[in-house]
């Protein structure tokens, strides 16, 4: 009987983990890296290890390091999570090696899965609808270009090792063959320890369904019903439903019979995920993930199992709770990943300290990592959150998890959630029009506004006006929100009553007026400024003009609890807000504006970057460095490429010209901001 469990993981899944081991009387233990000793993971777990530096490699994805938390902890079972070494067949085998039960399936399962080359192969031969491709053992990219050129395209080349869509290309142009292949190696090479690649036509629009198979050592099969998770940005998933929609019953029928003939060829235990591609005719075999996957939550929700559970008694020895016929599937859920990144700035990750980390808790799921305190760091995914919503029908549940996402509230770093609920009110999604090229074909519907409208400027200068700014980092305050100094200040006097203490905008013989300067980091715009005068009479706010010509009239303000509600115009709308230092947070609905009140005594002293600079817009690692010192570039030639949260951005120049300096080199890890190298202009005759 298995009494403790150590999770080779972090964030989310280690403490969705922690959640029914604890509920099961399991003792549960956590490790962790350098970059996060204090993650909410490590608090949840009754003891934390720590295994190593920041860097994947020489932490979670360190075998030798989590065997020996395991044996200093006296844990007894291993969970991988999902991620690093989850669908290592090396690290199953050493934990059974060690004696430790890995919650997962044998390491022989995971090996026939673990290279999409050979798990094809051996699909196709057993009848089960696989894409045509190239799957050989010939591996230089030499050759392998040559097999792509055979190829209809477009094309897609993945990491023969792996999974979660990382290192993929998407080919559709011949010239672009060289380049894409050496990128996939590069991501393959350094997130899997494999360079393999493989081929596949790449069907442009279909939908990704998967089906969810489980079982035990005692040769039980049964399917959890299938999952849609077509809304994917990056081939990374985003948005996922459980069931499939609008899929006819006897390819429904076949694809979860497909399923779970996959994993009775490969004898597979535990939890294990097959997907497909459906093209709305067919389906094809994609892979196996021979693991628990983030999206579980749906199909928790529709059948009321607890498959962490699960997977913990089938390692435990124990059959199957539920026979197939026993299995029953009820309503509709859709999850959300709640992920640091900008979605106005091209989904770039974002890191940092969270200000404010308010995750929305009526009716919904939250499966979360971070609270409000916690740092995210730059060395691992962006993933900050799942919220999971269920109702008797698919409309409904989309509903209701769009609002559920519009009540999240994050300070400190970029998220996408609102961006999400956009996604899942839209026609196109809601009458299942959606693909996984609906994102790539239709991003700029679902963008944030194109500026802030005058009223979302008058309550954010009328926050600014009555909240304490420009203050150190607002540490040891336990909860946002307006204090009762911020609610007596709105009416033009401070607690103490005294009138040299009033903020009315009082001048002798003049109209009473205090104007903002406002910044705001919106859609394609960031930095944008905007003015809002607010103008007084008897000591309250009677209008605010807005860059010199809105006026919009104010009554009734009132700030409480992080709530601002105002009359204007004749209408009382209101919004969450939070300040942080010069910053104002405004939220409204699907919108959420940060403004930053400017302090003209500084404009003149502010500096731009250095002339002819490229910086880095965000923390990470050199991946590659294409040029050197003395180089003439042309506009948009490739200078280097950064990876973070295993992703890679490519630094271009913006303009011909020559490499003047250089300031990294492969493997350095450079901080948000850094300039990385000089680009002097051209010189025109």
């Amino acid at each position: 009987m298995i009494n403790s469990l150590l999770v080779a993981n972090r964030g989310e899944i280690a403490c969705r983990i922690f959640r029914t081991a604890r509920r099961l009387g399991l003792r549960t233990v956590a490790v962790f890296s350098d970059a996060e000793p204090d993650a909410q993971h490590v608090r949840e777990a009754d003891e934390a290890v720590r295994i190593g530096p920041a860097a994947p490699r020489e932490s979670y994805l360190s075998i030798e390091r989590i065997l020996a938390a395991a044996r200093a902890t006296g844990a007894e079972a291993i969970h991988p999570g999902y991620g690093f070494l989850s669908e290592n067949s090396q690290f199953a085998q050493a934990c059974a090696d060690a004696g430790l039960v890995f919650v997962g399936p044998p390491a022989a399962a995971i090996a026939a899965m673990g290279s999409k080359i050979v798990a094809k192969a051996r699909m196709r031969a057993a009848g089960v609808p696989v894409l045509p491709g190239y799957e050989g053992s010939r591996q230089d990219l030499e050759h392998l270009e040559i097999e792509a050129l055979k190829l209809e395209l477009p094309l897609i080349i993945k990491p023969a090792a792996g999974g979660g869509g990382k290192g993929m290309r998407i080919v559709r142009e011949a010239s672009e063959i060289g380049a894409a292949l050496a990128g996939a190696r590069r991501l393959a090479e350094s997130g899997f320890g494999d360079g393999a690649l493989l081929l596949e036509k790449y069907l442009p629009a279909p939908r990704h369904v998967e089906v969810q198979v489980f079982a035990d050592n005692q040769g039980h099969f049964v399917h959890l019903g299938d999952r849609d998770c077509s809304i994917q940005r990056r081939h990374q998933k985003l948005i996922e439903e459980a069931p499939a929609p609008g899929i006819a019953a006897d390819i429904r029928a076949r694809m979860r019979a497909a399923a779970v003939l996959v994993a009775r060829e490969i004898g597979y235990v535990s939890a294990g995920t097959v997907e497909f591609l459906f093209d709305g005719r067919e389906f094809y075999f994609m892979e196996m993930n021979t693991r628990l996957q983030v999206e579980h939550t749906v199909t928790e929700a529709v059948t009321g199992l607890d498959l962490v559970e699960w997977q913990l008694r089938v390692a435990n020895g124990e059959p199957l709770p539920l026979s197939q016929d026993d299995v029953q599937l009820r309503g509709h859920a859709i999850e959300a990943r709640v992920c640091a990144e900008d979605p106005e700035r091209d989904f770039l990750p974002s890191a940092g300290k969270l200000r404010l980390m308010q995750w929305p808790g009526e009716s919904v799921r939250v499966d979360a990592g971070f609270a409000t305190g916690d740092v995210v760091p730059d060395s691992y995914d962006s993933l900050l959150g799942k919220v999971i919503a269920w109702a008797p029908e698919r409309a409904q549940a989309a509903s209701r998890l769009s609002s559920a996402l519009e009540r999240l509230y994050c300070v400190g770093v970029q998220t996408n959630e609102r961006w999400l609920s956009r996604v899942l009110r839209s026609p196109r999604f809601l009458e299942i029009r959606h693909s996984i090229a609906l994102l790539q074909e239709s991003a700029n519907e679902f963008a944030g506004p194109a500026q802030a409208g005058p009223q979302s400027v008058a309550l954010a200068a009328l926050v600014a006006h009555s909240a304490p700014l420009a203050l150190p980092p607002l540490e040891g305050r336990a909860q946002p929100g307006a204090t009762p100094r911020e609610s007596a200040a709105i009416g033009g006097l401070e607690r103490s009553g005294s009138p040299w203490s009033a903020r009315d905008g009082f001048v002798p013989n003049l109209p009473a007026r205090i104007e903002y300067e406002l910044s705001w980091h919106g859609h394609g715009a960031p930095g944008d400024r905007q003015t809002a005068e607010i103008e007084f009479a008897r000591g309250k706010p009677v209008s605010v003009v807005v860059d010199a010509g809105t006026r919009v009239r104010v009554a009734d303000v009132s700030l409480a609890d992080g709530v601002i509600a105002a009359c204007l115009d004749g209408v009382r709308p209101q919004a969450r807000y939070f300040v942080d230092g010069s910053h104002v947070h405004l939220w409204s609905a699907d919108q959420h504006f940060e403004f930053v009140v400017e302090d003209p005594r500084l404009l003149e002293f502010s500096t731009s970057a250095a002339q002819g600079g490229l910086t880095t817009p965000l923390p990470g690692v050199v991946a590659t460095v294409s040029v050197k010192v003395g180089q003439a570039v042309q506009a948009g030639e490739v200078l280097m490429v950064i990876e973070a949260m295993k992703m890679e951005h490519v630094i271009a120049a913006p303009h011909a010209g020559t490499v003047k300096a250089i300031h990294f080199t492969r493997g350095d890890r450079v901080p948000q901001g850094s300039e990385l190298l000089e680009l002097a202009p051209a010189v025109t005759a």
